[in-house]
């Protein structure tokens, strides 16, 4: 949607936050034998507007962005991330949050 936006992608803004990072980080203070598990929590929201307003609030990257564009700018990244979205025939959408678990031995 918008090329200038890239640099807001957690990927880049927290890179440690991706699994070789993490091993690589706990490796690095002497740990051995390194897990790092993908914890994965289905999240479910009741529909496109539930899932919106939070981007409205202009708290944290995302929404710090989405606050700054034009009102037509913004309508369209709405409409277009309305049409990406994964959307039940009930109007839910089902999505996946993920975080990161790193175990290492002392």
């Amino acid at each position: 949607f918008d090329r200038g936006a890239a640099e807001l992608d957690e990927r880049h803004r927290s890179p440690v936050c991706q699994p070789q990072p993490m091993r690589d980080l706990f490796t690095s203070t002497g740990l051995t034998a390194i897990a790092v598990t993908a914890i994965d929590v289905p999240t479910v929201v009741r529909d496109f507007d539930n899932h919106w307003m939070p981007f409205l609030g202009g708290q944290g990257p995302a929404p710090g962005y989405v606050t700054s564009l034009s009102e037509e700018r913004r309508s369209l990244l709405r409409e277009h991330l309305r049409r990406r979205l994964p959307t039940a025939p009930d109007g839910s959408i089902h999505l996946r949050a993920r975080a990161w678990a790193v175990r290492g031995t002392c």
